[in-house]
């Protein structure tokens, strides 16, 4: 039991102190900006618009990615370039 309370109370400490440098240092917890599907066959991340690594190895694993197909379809139908 001594073990489980230790144990418990180094983490609790390390969440603490996360919390602390986070809400110190100023600066909001941000996203990943679209995830994965801002990676698949784009030239630029369809959330944000940033660069997109162009030798990124996850790009073949999300050829047929339902969500940029669907992201795709609606810009197509609102008329903007594809």
């Amino acid at each position: 039991m001594e073990t489980f309370l230790f144990t418990f109370g180094f983490f609790v400490l390390v969440v603490v102190g996360m919390s602390l440098g986070v809400i110190f240092a100023g600066k909001t917890i941000k996203g990943s900006c679209g995830g994965l599907n801002a990676i698949s066959d784009a030239d630029q991340c369809l959330v944000c618009k940033k660069e997109v690594d162009p030798n990124s190895p996850l790009k073949e694993r999300l050829q047929g990615c339902p969500r940029k197909r669907k992201i795709l379809e609606q810009m197509q139908a609102e008329g903007r370039d594809v």
